[in-house]
Formats: structure tokens, sequence, C-alpha cells
């Protein structure tokens, strides 16, 4: 085999593996509540089934749903952003902080994710919370959906409100 073909096999195979990491860098849309990867670039996911389907989340609140929705596919990869450098890094390697100051994305328990642990610190010095790990953090997210979906909903409906309001003034 010559040394320009095995060049471009192995760029091919390269650029085949940074498929999905190159569509999650795109501005896409939240399956769920629509808000775009560039305005939640600190707490994006991606989520890779083993049916080879795969969607992105602004939020591990999001994230939550669809692994609950789709219980019959087994999730092989979950990528998620690191809070201050925004690229994503695997979930299960991720320093995970639950809680402090910080208002979480569609939830009122913030679930952080750092790629390396003295971002978590940094993090718990300024804002607090408690340092976590995946498991923690999705358990945390289904014992947090209840309120946090009556929260949106709340907030939604205020909305409403206030638009219809505004249409009649």
């Amino acid at each position: 085999m010559s040394r320009n073909l095995l060049s471009v096999i192995t760029l091919s195979v390269l650029i085949l593996c940074s498929l999905p990491y190159l569509v999650a860098a795109g501005d896409e849309a939240c399956f769920y509540c629509g808000m775009k990867r560039s305005a939640q670039g600190h707490s994006w996911m991606v989520i890779e089934y083993d049916d080879g389907s795969s969607s992105g989340f602004c939020s591990l609140h999001c994230a939550s749903i669809d692994l609950v929705l789709h219980r019959e596919r087994t999730p092989i990869r979950i990528l998620v952003a690191d809070y201050y450098r925004k690229n994503l890094v695997e979930a299960e390697r991720a320093h995970w902080v639950i809680g402090g100051a910080k208002a979480g994305v569609m939830t009122t328990r913030a679930k952080w994710a750092f790629e390396r642990k003295e971002g978590a610190q940094k993090f718990i010095t300024e804002y607090g919370g408690e340092p976590a790990t995946l498991d923690a953090a999705l358990k945390a997210a289904f014992e947090d959906m209840y309120s946090d979906i009556l929260l949106i909903q709340k907030k939604r409906r205020t909305m409403h409100l206030d638009k219809l309001k505004a249409d009649h003034h």
C-alpha cells in the first residue's frame, strides 16, 4: 500500500470519527425545548445511542427526558460541555457540580460539568455546590424533574398571559 493511499485512508477515518463532533458543533436546537446551542454552549449535551442515532440537548434536564422516553435504546456515549471552555467531553469522565448560586438551565438545582477537577473546584469556590459524578447528576435530574417541569410550565403560562395583555393594549 502506498504512503499516499495510507494517508488518505487515515485522514478519511479521522474525518468520519469526527463527524459527531462536527455536527454537534453547529448551532442546533434542543429537541425538547428549542434552545440553541449558541446560547447554551456551557451546558450542551449529546447522547449517542446503540442504534446509531444521536441528539443534542440544552442541558442535563432535557437529556434526561430523552433517556426516559427512549429506554429501549442504550446510550453508548454521552458528551457534555465543559462549563467554562464549552468543548464537549465524555460525561462519565467529567467532574460534576450539583447546586450552588448559579442558576441552572431548565432546572432550579443546577448540574454543571467540567473537564478538569480544577474547573469544578473554581466553580465551587465562586458559586458553591457539591462535587458529583455523572450518576449523581443524573439521579438529581430525575429527582428534580417534577418541580422543574412545574416551574417551566408556570413561566410559559406567565409569558403567554403577558403576551395576551400586550396584544390587547
